[in-house]
Protein backbone atom coordinates (compact mmCIF):
# COMPACT_ATOMS: atom_id res chain seq x y z
CA UNK A 1 0.00 0.00 0.00
CA UNK A 2 2.94 2.14 0.88
CA UNK A 3 4.64 1.90 -2.56
CA UNK A 4 1.02 2.49 -4.48
CA UNK A 5 1.08 6.01 -2.50
CA UNK A 6 4.72 6.66 -3.30
CA UNK A 7 3.76 6.12 -6.59
CA UNK A 8 0.66 8.91 -7.07
CA UNK A 9 3.09 10.90 -5.09
CA UNK A 10 5.28 11.18 -8.01
CA UNK A 11 3.03 11.39 -10.31
CA UNK A 12 1.31 14.30 -9.22
CA UNK A 13 4.57 15.87 -8.54
CA UNK A 14 5.32 15.60 -12.12
CA UNK A 15 1.55 16.64 -13.29
CA UNK A 16 2.53 19.89 -11.11
CA UNK A 17 5.60 20.51 -12.78
CA UNK A 18 3.98 20.10 -16.61
CA UNK A 19 1.47 22.41 -16.38
CA UNK A 20 0.90 25.40 -18.75
CA UNK A 21 2.06 29.04 -17.65
CA UNK A 22 -0.37 31.11 -18.32
CA UNK A 23 -3.74 30.13 -20.07
CA UNK A 24 -4.09 29.04 -23.87
CA UNK A 25 -4.63 31.36 -26.66
CA UNK A 26 -2.57 34.14 -25.84
CA UNK A 27 -0.63 35.49 -28.28
CA UNK A 28 3.39 36.06 -27.87
CA UNK A 29 4.17 38.25 -29.73
CA UNK A 30 3.95 42.09 -29.47
CA UNK A 31 3.94 44.21 -32.76
CA UNK A 32 4.64 47.59 -33.35
CA UNK A 33 3.45 49.47 -36.56
CA UNK A 34 5.26 52.39 -38.37
CA UNK A 35 1.94 54.42 -36.71
CA UNK A 36 3.56 53.81 -32.93
CA UNK A 37 0.55 51.29 -32.51
CA UNK A 38 1.20 48.11 -30.47
CA UNK A 39 -0.87 45.39 -30.38
CA UNK A 40 -0.05 41.49 -29.13
CA UNK A 41 -0.69 38.30 -32.21
CA UNK A 42 1.07 35.12 -33.43
CA UNK A 43 2.98 35.30 -36.86
CA UNK A 44 0.46 32.63 -39.18
CA UNK A 45 2.68 33.75 -42.91
CA UNK A 46 4.36 36.57 -45.11
CA UNK A 47 3.80 36.34 -49.02
CA UNK A 48 4.02 38.66 -51.23
CA UNK A 49 4.85 41.71 -49.19
CA UNK A 50 1.27 40.73 -46.98
CA UNK A 51 1.93 39.65 -43.73
CA UNK A 52 -0.91 37.02 -42.12
CA UNK A 53 -1.52 37.23 -38.21
CA UNK A 54 -4.00 35.97 -35.97
CA UNK A 55 -4.59 37.69 -32.48
CA UNK A 56 -6.24 36.49 -29.19
CA UNK A 57 -9.71 36.61 -30.33
CA UNK A 58 -8.36 33.69 -33.45
CA UNK A 59 -9.29 36.85 -35.68
CA UNK A 60 -7.06 36.55 -38.58
CA UNK A 61 -5.40 40.32 -39.79
CA UNK A 62 -3.46 40.97 -42.45
CA UNK A 63 -1.22 43.64 -43.17
CA UNK A 64 1.68 44.94 -45.80
CA UNK A 65 5.20 44.11 -44.20
CA UNK A 66 5.67 48.34 -44.91
CA UNK A 67 2.92 48.54 -42.04
CA UNK A 68 5.47 47.40 -39.32
CA UNK A 69 8.66 49.07 -37.71
CA UNK A 70 12.15 47.46 -39.58
CA UNK A 71 12.37 45.33 -36.08
CA UNK A 72 9.17 43.27 -36.85
CA UNK A 73 9.87 43.82 -40.67
CA UNK A 74 13.24 41.99 -40.14
CA UNK A 75 11.56 39.60 -37.49
CA UNK A 76 9.06 38.72 -40.09
CA UNK A 77 11.50 37.75 -43.28
CA UNK A 78 13.50 35.66 -40.64
CA UNK A 79 10.52 33.80 -39.36
CA UNK A 80 9.41 33.06 -42.98
CA UNK A 81 12.73 32.03 -43.97
CA UNK A 82 12.88 29.55 -41.05
CA UNK A 83 9.36 28.12 -42.01
CA UNK A 84 10.77 27.56 -45.64
CA UNK A 85 13.70 25.84 -44.50
CA UNK A 86 11.61 23.61 -42.65
CA UNK A 87 9.21 22.81 -45.27
CA UNK A 88 12.10 22.23 -48.02
CA UNK A 89 12.81 19.13 -45.39
CA UNK A 90 11.49 15.56 -46.48
CA UNK A 91 11.69 14.17 -43.07
CA UNK A 92 12.42 15.33 -39.69
CA UNK A 93 14.21 13.08 -37.44
CA UNK A 94 12.64 13.64 -33.53
CA UNK A 95 15.56 14.57 -31.12
CA UNK A 96 15.73 14.34 -27.14
CA UNK A 97 13.54 17.25 -26.78
CA UNK A 98 10.94 16.14 -28.59
CA UNK A 99 9.03 13.81 -25.95
CA UNK A 100 6.17 15.61 -23.92
CA UNK A 101 6.90 16.62 -20.76
CA UNK A 102 4.09 14.75 -19.94
CA UNK A 103 5.52 11.62 -20.90
CA UNK A 104 9.28 13.10 -19.19
CA UNK A 105 7.21 12.33 -16.17
CA UNK A 106 5.85 8.60 -16.50
CA UNK A 107 9.46 7.97 -17.56
CA UNK A 108 10.88 9.55 -14.15
CA UNK A 109 8.31 7.07 -12.61
CA UNK A 110 9.79 4.48 -14.33
CA UNK A 111 13.22 4.93 -13.74
CA UNK A 112 12.22 5.76 -9.97
CA UNK A 113 10.42 2.14 -9.86
CA UNK A 114 13.64 0.47 -11.44
CA UNK A 115 16.11 2.21 -9.06
CA UNK A 116 14.13 1.43 -6.23
CA UNK A 117 13.75 -2.31 -7.07
CA UNK A 118 17.64 -2.77 -7.56
CA UNK A 119 18.24 -1.14 -4.50
CA UNK A 120 16.02 -3.63 -2.23
CA UNK A 121 17.12 -6.84 -4.48
CA UNK A 122 20.63 -5.75 -3.53
CA UNK A 123 19.71 -5.62 0.40
CA UNK A 124 16.56 -8.03 0.95
CA UNK A 125 16.79 -9.99 -2.75
CA UNK A 126 12.72 -10.50 -2.58
CA UNK A 127 10.84 -11.34 -6.04
CA UNK A 128 8.77 -8.54 -5.37
CA UNK A 129 10.97 -5.94 -5.64
CA UNK A 130 11.87 -7.52 -9.16
CA UNK A 131 8.74 -7.44 -10.06
CA UNK A 132 8.50 -3.32 -9.89
CA UNK A 133 11.80 -3.48 -11.26
CA UNK A 134 10.47 -4.79 -14.27
CA UNK A 135 7.59 -2.62 -14.01
CA UNK A 136 9.47 0.17 -14.05
CA UNK A 137 11.90 -0.70 -17.29
CA UNK A 138 8.35 -1.45 -19.21
CA UNK A 139 7.11 1.67 -18.48
CA UNK A 140 10.75 3.32 -19.97
CA UNK A 141 10.40 1.31 -23.04
CA UNK A 142 6.55 1.53 -23.64
CA UNK A 143 5.87 5.43 -23.36
CA UNK A 144 9.95 6.16 -25.02
CA UNK A 145 8.71 4.15 -28.19
CA UNK A 146 4.90 5.29 -28.40
CA UNK A 147 6.09 8.83 -28.00
CA UNK A 148 8.78 9.09 -30.66
CA UNK A 149 5.89 7.31 -33.00
CA UNK A 150 3.84 10.14 -32.09
CA UNK A 151 6.10 12.82 -33.06
CA UNK A 152 6.73 11.13 -36.44
CA UNK A 153 3.26 11.28 -37.01
CA UNK A 154 2.39 14.68 -36.13
CA UNK A 155 5.55 16.50 -37.75
CA UNK A 156 4.71 14.45 -40.78
CA UNK A 157 6.40 15.46 -44.18
CA UNK A 158 5.83 14.87 -47.16
CA UNK A 159 7.90 15.53 -50.45
CA UNK A 160 8.15 19.10 -52.70
CA UNK A 161 6.40 18.51 -55.58
CA UNK A 162 8.62 18.30 -58.77
CA UNK A 163 7.66 21.67 -60.51
CA UNK A 164 9.10 21.03 -63.52
CA UNK A 165 6.93 17.67 -64.51
CA UNK A 166 3.50 19.88 -62.83
CA UNK A 167 4.83 22.35 -65.58
CA UNK A 168 5.06 19.76 -68.03
CA UNK A 169 1.34 18.44 -67.46
CA UNK A 170 0.12 21.65 -67.61
CA UNK A 171 2.49 22.68 -70.97
CA UNK A 172 0.52 20.10 -72.89
CA UNK A 173 -2.50 22.53 -73.20
CA UNK A 174 -2.74 25.05 -75.82
CA UNK A 175 -3.16 28.47 -74.41
CA UNK A 176 -1.74 27.61 -70.51
CA UNK A 177 1.39 28.86 -69.25
CA UNK A 178 3.06 28.90 -65.99
CA UNK A 179 6.12 30.30 -63.85
CA UNK A 180 6.91 29.64 -60.69
CA UNK A 181 8.65 30.99 -57.27
CA UNK A 182 9.77 29.42 -53.94
CA UNK A 183 6.23 28.96 -52.66
CA UNK A 184 4.00 28.04 -55.89
CA UNK A 185 3.52 27.57 -59.36
CA UNK A 186 1.52 29.98 -61.13
CA UNK A 187 -0.78 28.72 -63.95
CA UNK A 188 -2.16 31.32 -66.31
CA UNK A 189 -5.23 30.61 -68.47
CA UNK A 190 -8.13 32.22 -70.25
CA UNK A 191 -10.58 30.21 -68.57
CA UNK A 192 -11.80 28.16 -71.20
CA UNK A 193 -11.23 24.55 -72.22
CA UNK A 194 -10.27 23.17 -75.37
CA UNK A 195 -13.67 20.86 -75.47
CA UNK A 196 -16.97 21.89 -75.82
CA UNK A 197 -19.16 23.37 -73.00
CA UNK A 198 -22.66 23.40 -71.44
CA UNK A 199 -24.28 20.32 -73.49
CA UNK A 200 -26.26 18.12 -71.03
CA UNK A 201 -27.05 20.87 -68.56
CA UNK A 202 -30.71 20.59 -67.71
CA UNK A 203 -30.82 23.21 -64.76
CA UNK A 204 -29.74 26.14 -65.87
CA UNK A 205 -29.08 29.62 -65.14
CA UNK A 206 -29.07 31.38 -68.35
CA UNK A 207 -24.99 31.58 -67.99
CA UNK A 208 -22.45 31.36 -70.94
CA UNK A 209 -19.13 30.85 -70.90
CA UNK A 210 -16.63 33.52 -71.96
CA UNK A 211 -13.00 34.30 -71.00
CA UNK A 212 -11.31 35.32 -67.75
CA UNK A 213 -8.28 37.19 -66.80
CA UNK A 214 -6.34 33.80 -65.11
CA UNK A 215 -3.06 35.65 -65.63
CA UNK A 216 -0.18 37.60 -64.26
CA UNK A 217 -0.90 38.38 -60.34
CA UNK A 218 -4.24 36.86 -61.11
CA UNK A 219 -3.10 33.60 -61.86
CA UNK A 220 -3.91 30.32 -60.31
CA UNK A 221 -1.41 29.38 -57.31
CA UNK A 222 -0.50 25.71 -56.27
CA UNK A 223 1.89 25.04 -53.40
CA UNK A 224 5.12 23.47 -54.34
CA UNK A 225 5.86 22.53 -50.70
CA UNK A 226 2.65 20.76 -49.49
CA UNK A 227 2.09 19.64 -46.05
CA UNK A 228 -0.48 17.03 -44.56
CA UNK A 229 -2.69 19.41 -42.31
CA UNK A 230 -3.14 18.56 -38.44
CA UNK A 231 -7.11 18.91 -39.01
CA UNK A 232 -8.17 18.48 -42.23
CA UNK A 233 -11.29 20.38 -43.63
CA UNK A 234 -13.93 18.39 -44.74
CA UNK A 235 -15.38 19.46 -48.23
CA UNK A 236 -19.03 18.71 -46.78
CA UNK A 237 -19.04 21.71 -44.60
CA UNK A 238 -16.23 24.15 -45.90
CA UNK A 239 -14.96 25.37 -49.64
CA UNK A 240 -18.20 25.69 -50.87
CA UNK A 241 -16.83 29.01 -52.42
CA UNK A 242 -13.84 29.36 -54.58
CA UNK A 243 -12.03 26.16 -56.28
CA UNK A 244 -10.51 23.38 -54.38
CA UNK A 245 -8.34 22.18 -57.35
CA UNK A 246 -6.84 23.09 -60.68
CA UNK A 247 -7.55 20.94 -63.56
CA UNK A 248 -3.90 20.43 -66.23
CA UNK A 249 -6.02 22.18 -68.88
CA UNK A 250 -6.29 25.46 -66.37
CA UNK A 251 -9.61 24.90 -65.55
CA UNK A 252 -10.63 25.68 -62.18
CA UNK A 253 -12.30 22.71 -59.94
CA UNK A 254 -15.05 23.44 -57.24
CA UNK A 255 -16.56 21.73 -54.49
CA UNK A 256 -19.11 19.12 -56.00
CA UNK A 257 -21.39 20.70 -53.90
CA UNK A 258 -23.11 24.35 -54.93
CA UNK A 259 -22.88 27.04 -52.50
CA UNK A 260 -26.15 25.87 -51.51
CA UNK A 261 -24.97 22.67 -50.10
CA UNK A 262 -26.53 20.65 -53.18
CA UNK A 263 -24.53 18.06 -55.41
CA UNK A 264 -24.46 19.87 -58.71
CA UNK A 265 -24.60 16.62 -60.49
CA UNK A 266 -27.28 15.06 -59.23
CA UNK A 267 -29.21 17.81 -59.94
CA UNK A 268 -28.64 18.44 -63.55
CA UNK A 269 -26.39 21.54 -63.45
CA UNK A 270 -23.25 20.37 -64.90
CA UNK A 271 -22.66 19.20 -68.61
CA UNK A 272 -21.60 16.47 -70.33
CA UNK A 273 -17.56 17.24 -68.90
CA UNK A 274 -18.58 17.98 -65.40
CA UNK A 275 -18.93 21.74 -65.42
CA UNK A 276 -20.60 24.64 -65.44
CA UNK A 277 -20.79 28.87 -65.95
CA UNK A 278 -20.65 30.33 -62.43
CA UNK A 279 -22.66 34.05 -62.01
CA UNK A 280 -19.55 35.62 -63.78
CA UNK A 281 -19.81 34.10 -66.79
CA UNK A 282 -17.11 31.71 -65.58
CA UNK A 283 -16.56 28.06 -66.56
CA UNK A 284 -15.40 25.73 -63.97
CA UNK A 285 -15.65 22.08 -63.37
CA UNK A 286 -17.73 20.38 -60.35
CA UNK A 287 -16.23 17.11 -61.02
CA UNK A 288 -12.73 15.48 -61.65
CA UNK A 289 -12.29 16.13 -65.57
CA UNK A 290 -11.09 12.43 -65.85
CA UNK A 291 -11.59 13.08 -69.85
CA UNK A 292 -8.07 14.88 -69.52
CA UNK A 293 -6.69 11.49 -69.18
CA UNK A 294 -6.42 10.67 -73.01
CA UNK A 295 -4.43 13.45 -72.88
CA UNK A 296 -2.12 13.70 -70.46
CA UNK A 297 -1.99 9.62 -69.97
CA UNK A 298 -2.91 6.94 -67.98
CA UNK A 299 -1.18 7.28 -64.69
CA UNK A 300 -0.87 10.57 -64.57
CA UNK A 301 -2.87 13.39 -62.78
CA UNK A 302 -5.50 15.33 -64.33
CA UNK A 303 -5.46 18.55 -61.71
CA UNK A 304 -3.98 19.97 -58.86
CA UNK A 305 -5.72 20.73 -55.38
CA UNK A 306 -4.76 23.91 -54.17
CA UNK A 307 -3.27 22.18 -51.20
CA UNK A 308 -0.36 21.13 -53.74
CA UNK A 309 -1.31 17.22 -53.85
CA UNK A 310 -1.84 15.67 -57.63
CA UNK A 311 -5.84 14.54 -58.45
CA UNK A 312 -5.90 11.36 -59.81
CA UNK A 313 -8.53 9.00 -61.28
CA UNK A 314 -9.60 6.08 -60.51
CA UNK A 315 -8.00 3.31 -58.78
CA UNK A 316 -8.50 -0.08 -56.91
CA UNK A 317 -6.11 0.72 -54.48
CA UNK A 318 -7.48 1.39 -50.64
CA UNK A 319 -8.55 4.88 -49.81
CA UNK A 320 -8.39 7.38 -46.57
CA UNK A 321 -11.73 9.08 -45.66
CA UNK A 322 -9.93 12.05 -47.54
CA UNK A 323 -10.03 9.95 -50.17
CA UNK A 324 -6.38 10.17 -50.85
CA UNK A 325 -3.64 7.32 -50.34
CA UNK A 326 0.30 8.27 -48.84
CA UNK A 327 2.76 6.11 -51.44
CA UNK A 328 5.98 4.66 -50.36
CA UNK A 329 7.93 7.65 -50.42
CA UNK A 330 5.85 9.60 -48.23
CA UNK A 331 4.10 11.68 -51.24
CA UNK A 332 0.29 12.06 -51.37
CA UNK A 333 -2.44 11.76 -53.58
CA UNK A 334 -6.57 11.98 -54.00
CA UNK A 335 -7.98 10.00 -56.21
CA UNK A 336 -11.38 10.07 -58.24
CA UNK A 337 -14.65 7.60 -56.87
CA UNK A 338 -17.79 7.03 -59.29
CA UNK A 339 -20.51 8.67 -56.50
CA UNK A 340 -20.33 11.53 -54.06
CA UNK A 341 -18.17 12.96 -52.84
CA UNK A 342 -16.26 12.45 -56.16
CA UNK A 343 -13.01 13.05 -55.26
CA UNK A 344 -10.94 15.44 -52.08
CA UNK A 345 -13.83 14.50 -49.51
CA UNK A 346 -11.47 16.53 -47.21
CA UNK A 347 -8.60 18.80 -47.83
CA UNK A 348 -5.66 16.71 -46.54
CA UNK A 349 -3.05 19.08 -46.73
CA UNK A 350 -2.44 22.69 -45.28
CA UNK A 351 -4.05 25.53 -46.56
CA UNK A 352 -4.38 29.42 -46.01
CA UNK A 353 -8.49 30.30 -45.72
CA UNK A 354 -9.64 33.55 -46.97
CA UNK A 355 -10.69 35.94 -43.62
CA UNK A 356 -13.27 37.51 -45.63
CA UNK A 357 -15.31 34.18 -45.92
CA UNK A 358 -16.57 31.89 -43.49
CA UNK A 359 -17.56 27.96 -43.58
CA UNK A 360 -19.63 26.34 -45.44
CA UNK A 361 -19.12 29.20 -47.71
CA UNK A 362 -15.23 29.84 -47.83
CA UNK A 363 -12.64 29.35 -49.99
CA UNK A 364 -9.13 28.97 -49.78
CA UNK A 365 -6.36 31.85 -50.46
CA UNK A 366 -4.95 33.25 -52.66
CA UNK A 367 -7.83 32.86 -55.27
CA UNK A 368 -7.94 34.55 -58.67
CA UNK A 369 -10.82 37.01 -59.24
CA UNK A 370 -13.27 36.23 -62.17
CA UNK A 371 -14.61 39.49 -64.31
CA UNK A 372 -17.80 39.80 -63.86
CA UNK A 373 -20.20 41.09 -67.12
CA UNK A 374 -23.61 40.53 -66.86
CA UNK A 375 -25.84 40.43 -63.87
CA UNK A 376 -26.64 37.45 -62.46
CA UNK A 377 -29.75 35.35 -63.71
CA UNK A 378 -32.22 33.34 -62.32
CA UNK A 379 -32.65 29.37 -63.21
CA UNK A 380 -34.67 28.97 -66.38
CA UNK A 381 -36.93 26.07 -65.25
CA UNK A 382 -37.38 23.33 -67.82
CA UNK A 383 -34.62 24.71 -69.78
CA UNK A 384 -32.17 22.04 -71.41
CA UNK A 385 -28.82 23.03 -73.53
CA UNK A 386 -28.30 20.53 -76.04
CA UNK A 387 -25.91 22.56 -78.54
CA UNK A 388 -22.90 24.56 -78.19
CA UNK A 389 -20.01 25.20 -81.18
CA UNK A 390 -17.41 28.19 -82.26
CA UNK A 391 -18.04 30.14 -84.50
CA UNK A 392 -14.94 31.78 -84.98
CA UNK A 393 -12.16 33.36 -83.03
CA UNK A 394 -14.01 34.78 -79.63
CA UNK A 395 -17.59 33.84 -80.96
CA UNK A 396 -19.73 31.08 -80.06
CA UNK A 397 -23.37 30.28 -80.12
CA UNK A 398 -25.62 27.94 -77.30
CA UNK A 399 -28.86 26.33 -78.68
CA UNK A 400 -31.12 25.40 -75.80
CA UNK A 401 -34.63 23.91 -75.72
CA UNK A 402 -37.98 25.00 -73.85
CA UNK A 403 -41.60 23.67 -73.89
CA UNK A 404 -40.80 21.99 -76.77
CA UNK A 405 -39.32 25.00 -78.42
CA UNK A 406 -35.51 25.90 -79.79
CA UNK A 407 -33.75 29.07 -78.74
CA UNK A 408 -30.21 30.36 -79.59
CA UNK A 409 -27.74 32.33 -78.01
CA UNK A 410 -25.08 33.77 -80.47
CA UNK A 411 -22.15 36.02 -78.32
CA UNK A 412 -18.87 37.14 -78.80
CA UNK A 413 -16.36 39.78 -77.98
CA UNK A 414 -13.72 42.10 -79.49
CA UNK A 415 -10.12 42.58 -78.62
CA UNK A 416 -11.44 45.53 -76.70
CA UNK A 417 -13.26 43.23 -74.68
CA UNK A 418 -16.68 44.75 -75.73
CA UNK A 419 -19.24 41.87 -75.59
CA UNK A 420 -22.26 40.89 -78.07
CA UNK A 421 -25.08 39.10 -77.49
CA UNK A 422 -27.75 38.14 -79.82
CA UNK A 423 -31.19 36.36 -78.56
CA UNK A 424 -32.85 34.04 -81.21
CA UNK A 425 -36.21 33.12 -80.65
CA UNK A 426 -38.18 30.17 -82.23
CA UNK A 427 -39.97 32.52 -84.30
CA UNK A 428 -36.64 34.48 -85.38
CA UNK A 429 -37.15 37.96 -83.45
CA UNK A 430 -34.33 38.81 -81.73
CA UNK A 431 -32.43 40.96 -79.11
CA UNK A 432 -29.44 42.34 -78.82
CA UNK A 433 -27.72 43.58 -75.35
CA UNK A 434 -24.11 44.77 -75.39
CA UNK A 435 -21.64 44.80 -72.31
CA UNK A 436 -18.19 45.65 -71.04
CA UNK A 437 -16.68 43.83 -67.98
CA UNK A 438 -17.01 45.84 -64.38
CA UNK A 439 -14.19 46.78 -62.88
CA UNK A 440 -13.64 45.25 -59.22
Amino acid sequence: MKYSILIILVVLSFGSISAHEGGHGTPSKQWELTTNELFKADFISYENGEVWLIDGNHSIQTFQITDFAEADQNYIKSKNEFIHSLNSRTTIKPDSQSLSIFNWAIIGLGILLLSFSVLKLKKQKKVVYLTHGILGLGVILIVSCKDVNTTKTNNLQVPENNVAEMRAFFARFEGISTHSDENYLYVSSNGLPNHDMMVGITNWQQQVPIKQSYTGDNSWAIPTHPKMAEHPLSTKTNLLKGAIAVAVNGIPIFNPLNNRGEDANAIGELDNWGGHCGRADDYHYHLPPLHLQDQVGAGNPVAYAVDGFPVYGETTDTLDEYLGKTNSDGSYQYHAVKEYPYFIAGMRGEVLLDPKTEAPENQVSPQPRTQELRPALKPLRGAEIVDFKSLGENSYALRFSLDSKEYTINYSWDSEDNYSYQFINPDGTSTVETYKPREK
